[in-house]
């Protein structure tokens, strides 16, 4: 993967970072990306001490102009986009009947349709070089559904639709495209969930362990590479045998 591009969305922390520190250390030309610029600098400059290739761009890829704004500045610093991975997500939890409209539009807006801009701003650059990696994080409710995750559900669910049809129509053109469903992973979001909740979780995951960031990181490291080129259209189960 040596000096291929690739353009990380929601990585200040959590998954996003460890895939791409994962990628970078792995010889990928990385961007990183948040909605503030400053806190994306203040990253990229420390991962940049480690020697990575790595430079940082604040924009808000809910709309078309914050999306347009961070592939553009991927392709004027190095070129183009060969890896694109839309992990930038939200939560807005609550059960179905007390719902407000606002918390479903929130979602839908960043989970899935930020990442239909990122996709359509990224896709000319890998057609161009009829070679290309989309790699879509979404989420074992995605598949299961999740009590008080309406929205959240709906959103991962439509990332696995949308990625299908991407694996069917630029397959011809060398493009992959995958999804990885990651179960529950340690991460700042979900330390804020109570011990008890917790160990009900831990108790459902046949692996009796939660996941970490790297376990996700490199599965999209695997995606990424070439060895995984004649895999596209598929859903990648990282959960500790959490959905079975």
């Amino acid at each position: 993967m040596k000096g291929k591009v690739a353009v990380v969305t929601g990585s200040s922390r959590g998954i996003g970072l460890a895939i791409a520190r994962t990628l970078a250390k792995n010889g990928c030309r990385v961007v990183i990306n948040s909605r503030s610029q400053e806190r994306i600098n203040s990253i990229a400059s420390e991962l940049q001490k480690h020697g990575l290739e790595i430079t940082g761009i604040g924009a808000d890829i809910q709309t078309k102009e914050g999306a347009d704004q961070l592939i553009q500045g991927a392709i004027e610093k190095w070129g183009g986009v060969d890896i694109l991975v839309n992990n930038a997500g939200i939560n807005r939890d609550n059960l179905f009947l007390r719902m407000k409209e606002e918390e479903w539009d929130e979602v839908i807006q960043t989970n899935l349709k930020g990442m239909f801009h990122c996709t359509k701003a990224s896709i000319r650059s890998m057609t161009r070089k009829k070679w290309g990696r989309i790699i879509n994080i979404s989420s074992v409710v995605g598949l299961t559904g999740n009590p008080g995750q309406a929205n959240y559900s709906a959103a991962k669910a439509g990332i696995i639709g949308f990625t299908k049809t991407l694996a069917q129509e630029f397959g011809g053109r060398n493009i992959t495209a995958n999804v990885i469903a990651p179960g529950f992973i340690e991460t700042e979001m979900t330390d804020q969930l109570s011990e008890k909740i917790k160990e009900q979780m831990l108790a459902r995951i046949p692996l009796q362990r939660f996941g970490k960031g790297e376990d996700i990181a490199e599965m999209v490291k695997f995606l990424a590479s070439e060895e995984a080129g004649y895999i596209t259209g598929q859903v990648l189960i990282v959960d500790g045998g959490l959905a079975l």
